[in-house]
Parts: C-alpha cells; structure tokens; sequence
C-alpha cells in the first residue's frame, strides 16, 4: 500500500513537473531556451511513462520528444537564424 502511494505521488509530481516545464515552453520568447525547456518536458513525461511500467514507450518519448524533436528544432534555428529574427521580432 505505501508503495503504491508513493508511485502515485511520483507521477503526479514527474506530470506536473512536466506541464510546468512544457507551458514554460509556449511562454518563453527566446528560442533556445524555449527548446530546452520543451526537450526537459519531454523528459519528464518519459519518466512518467517509466514509472507507469511503459518502458518502450518512455525510450521512444526520451529519444524522439526529447532528443530529436529537439536537435531539429536547434538545426532549423541555426540555418535560419532564429535567435537573431526572434530578437528583432519580440524586442
């Protein structure tokens, strides 16, 4: 039983962790930092999925939502010179 609780627990601070660093995401104007915060959501819904005994499923999350959603959006910002544009944009 307080295992049980204490996995309860667990996912319920790894979720909110999750929508925390995810929501900080679509709020920050800078880039980089708004894809490191989305990569750190990621991570957190993947050791969710961990927790929940969904361990494929937390590997594909980890290595795709985090890890290569992640380097694309850092190789497109590059290529177009987002940070600079985003810059002028928001001021």
């Amino acid at each position: 039983m307080a295992v049980e609780s204490t996995l309860l627990v667990l996912q319920g601070a790894l979720l909110a962790l999750a929508i925390v660093f995810l929501a900080l995401a679509l709020q920050l104007r800078d880039l980089i930092r708004a894809i490191a915060s989305f990569a750190a959501g990621s991570a957190f819904v993947a050791a969710a999925m961990f927790v929940l005994q969904a361990p494929f499923a937390a590997v594909l999350e980890l290595t795709v939502g985090a890890g290569l959603v992640a380097v694309l959006f850092l190789v497109a910002i590059t290529l177009i010179g987002g940070r600079e544009r985003a810059e002028e944009v928001g001021g």
